[in-house]
């Protein structure tokens, strides 16, 4: 396994595109309401990407192998779908939650964040869900800092997953990015501490974890790409982009709109 360790001028080109993602998701945030389509929020998005942005929308047409190009520029999953859930005809309902993942490529360096948002009033236990993701996310950034393991953001996860009735997806996980989409090291949302690839100064990958309500067994749909969650159970992800620093970690994807860190 070869992982990247980015030198200060990536770094500052990852800086970029790190916070012209997280303001997609700023700028879509007023327009998730009743009523629309993740079709529309998606041509949203794109407009703003490419037209004010003057970034490319990494998801769009993106084919790894094996997979059928991806055909809209974001990815929004709704309720029971885990992630790369299509935009389409799809129309949000009051009370739906909904995760819109955005990744831009701005001067050939990549972007990835994602957010969860709650579409009117919203069941108490589906925001609970959506909270204890977010907290999940946050206990595995804290995490990251020179010499700790891998193991030791997926531990922090899945400690905190479980320990309030969650299940922890384990087909899906943070990766390495840069120049590239998708580049080691994979970030597992579950494991050991003490365990795995150790942590160095100029490391940049994902934690992204995802979080079932129900147990965490997966299907994924006809389309090729949306992932579901198999019993049918609501499931939520929150994504940021984090660069391993000299004393601990920066987060490359805030923005003006970037949720608080919880207590």
């Amino acid at each position: 396994m070869t992982v990247s360790i980015k030198h200060q001028d990536e770094i500052e080109k990852m800086r970029v595109a790190g916070r012209l993602a997280a303001e997609v998701l700023d700028h879509v945030e007023p327009f998730v309401k009743a009523g629309v389509t993740t079709g529309e929020l998606d041509r949203i998005c794109h407009d703003y990407m490419v037209n004010v942005q003057n970034t490319i929308p990494a998801p769009l047409n993106y084919a790894p192998p094996g997979h059928r190009p991806y055909p809209k520029s974001i990815c929004t999953s709704i309720n029971h779908q885990i992630c790369h859930g299509v935009p389409g005809e799809k129309i949000l309902k009051n009370g739906d939650i909904l995760n819109i993942d955005i990744t831009v490529i701005k001067d050939g360096y990549h972007g990835d964040t994602s957010r969860m948002f709650c579409v009117g009033d919203v069941a108490p236990h589906a925001r609970r869900l959506c909270e204890i993701t977010y907290a999940c996310m946050w206990r595995g950034i804290m995490q990251v800092k020179p010499g700790n393991r891998l193991g030791d953001i997926g531990s922090a996860i899945q400690r905190h997953a479980e320990r309030n009735g969650y299940s922890v997806v384990r087909e899906y996980c943070g990766h390495g990015i840069g120049i590239n989409f998708h580049e080691e090291p994979q970030v597992l949302h579950y494991g050991n501490p003490g365990t795995g690839l150790a942590l160095l100064p100029g490391m940049i990958f994902t934690i992204e974890p995802m979080i079932n309500a129900g147990k965490a067994a997966i299907r994924q749909l006809g389309d090729g790409w949306t992932v579901v969650t198999k019993d049918h159970s609501l499931s939520a992800q929150w994504e940021h982009t984090i660069l391993v620093t000299g004393t601990g970690y920066e987060v490359l994807t805030l923005s003006n709109g970037s949720p608080p860190i919880p207590e």
